[in-house]
């Protein structure tokens, strides 16, 4: 029965995907954070429902008579670089079958988060995105959030299988990164149930991050409490308040959540966190060797044996900086933080920029509170990450592409006068209010 409901929702929205080429990017939102067809047991379980969607996408725009551009800020072409780098680092890859395997995935990814940039292209069709995507990876945390309370924390927390959020530690900071999100919907939403749904989801969701047993989501949940606090004007109560949260949670867990938590002062006898040391010790070996790095999939007993042959294993680096340092070489490493860095750049002009344009007055309110929520999803991929191999994972990529469609929707809407970065400046390239009437077809 799973199988028939699946497959008939993907098949029954491909039609919509032809009239409406953005409902696309939505599909593909919810295939790919979701992954539905990983509930089921029979035929839809293998089924490719995100190339298929892909494809119509792909159809869909050829047809399609609405605009279609690529809004070339620094962001994107320092993004579109970066990705002219993947290429040649899979080109020159120590492991070139392996290497070529991982770039396919990856670039299906970096393709449909492009098309993303080009296709949302109003307040209307972002907010979808953003239901979409919450709402996919909030069915594990919440589902997981109820598994953590009913077992008393006793159990670790995973996602679908063959996703990137598979691991707990992985579903731990997905998880911690879709919080803040949760938070923009129910602020954001007039509908009291939805309210209090987004409300219960959020509650449930730490449960699920706590419940994960990741460390990494630890150190994540930590930098965003400090993030929140610093964000805060009232530092002594939400200090306090905190404070009180964090402890009841802690007081909460079973022995063994404190033991592997513990674990983190203790680093120095804990195998996985030296093997993590060893992976960046091996990454920055590759990165000083190889101009253009390893290329992907470089791991294996040979390549540890040039570039870290005390090391006590062969191990992936745990960590979307030693990856990337490692995949792509020092230039790739410069790359992807310029990336990070411009998106958080982005996001700040989002914020002040807001009350100049020609928004409505509910829009001027919503895209700085939704700015300020993804700076605190980036603050724990960046620092869960840094314990994490997500360097590729689809969530942080779309938040990059959220950013810079927020910025194009503030600098269209702005003033002449304070227009800034967009190359080239067309004038019909995005809308602010005047895309309202169009998101709608």
């Amino acid at each position: 029965m799973r199988d028939i409901l699946v497959t008939a929702l993907v098949f029954g929205v491909l039609p919509f995907i032809l009239k409406r080429p953005w409902i696309g990017i939505l599909a593909w939102a919810w295939l790919s954070y979701m992954n539905p067809h990983r509930l089921t047991w029979g035929f839809a379980y293998t089924m490719p429902f995100a190339q298929i969607v892909a494809l119509t996408l792909l159809v869909a725009l050829l047809f399609s008579n609405e605009k279609k551009t690529l809004p070339m800020n620094k962001t994107v072409v320092i993004w579109v670089f970066f990705l002219f780098w993947m290429t040649l680092s899979t080109m020159f890859a120590i492991n070139g079958d392996a290497a070529f395997d991982y770039y396919s995935r990856v670039v299906k990814i970096q393709l449909v988060t492009f098309l993303t940039v080009m296709l949302i292209t109003s307040e209307y069709r972002l907010k979808w995105l953003i239901w979409v995507i919450t709402l996919s990876i909030g069915f594990y945390s919440i589902k997981g959030g109820l598994f953590t309370i009913t077992t008393g924390g006793g159990f670790r927390v995973y996602g679908p299988e063959g996703s990137f959020i598979r691991e707990n530690n992985a579903l731990g900071l997905a998880t911690l990164m879709i919080i803040p999100l949760m938070y923009y919907l129910w602020w954001s939403e007039k509908k009291k149930w939805l309210r209090h749904l987004m409300l219960v989801a959020t509650v449930l969701s730490l449960a699920s991050a706590v419940g994960s047993q990741s460390r990494g989501a630890l150190v994540a949940l930590a930098a965003v409490a400090a993030y929140f606090w610093w964000q805060s004007n009232t530092k002594l109560i939400s200090g306090i308040v905190l404070g009180f949260v964090l402890g009841i949670g802690a007081i909460l867990m079973p022995q063994s959540w404190h033991d592997r938590m513990n674990s983190i002062a203790d680093y120095e006898n804990d195998p996985s966190a030296m093997s993590r040391i060893d992976a960046w010790e091996y990454s920055i070996n590759v990165a000083n060797d190889r101009f253009l790095g390893g290329g992907f999939n470089s791991w294996s007993k040979a390549t540890y044996y040039i570039y870290n042959p005390d090391a006590i294993g062969v191990f992936v680096a745990h960590s979307i900086y030693f990856s990337v340092l490692a995949d792509h070489g020092w230039i790739g490493f410069i790359l992807f933080i310029l990336i990070l860095k411009l998106t958080w750049s982005s996001l700040t002009f989002v914020i002040r920029r807001s009350a100049e344009t020609q928004l409505d007055d509910r829009v001027k309110l919503e895209l700085p509170m939704l700015a300020r929520m993804i700076k605190v999803s980036l603050v724990a991929y960046f620092s869960g990450g840094a314990f994490l191999s997500l360097s590729y994972f689809d969530l942080p990529w779309h938040l990059v592409a959220i950013a810079v469609i927020m910025r194009v929707l503030i600098e269209r809407a702005l003033p002449t006068s304070h227009k800034t970065e967009m190359l080239p400046k067309h004038p019909k390239q995005f809308g602010g209010q005047r895309m309202m009437k169009q998101c709608h077809d």
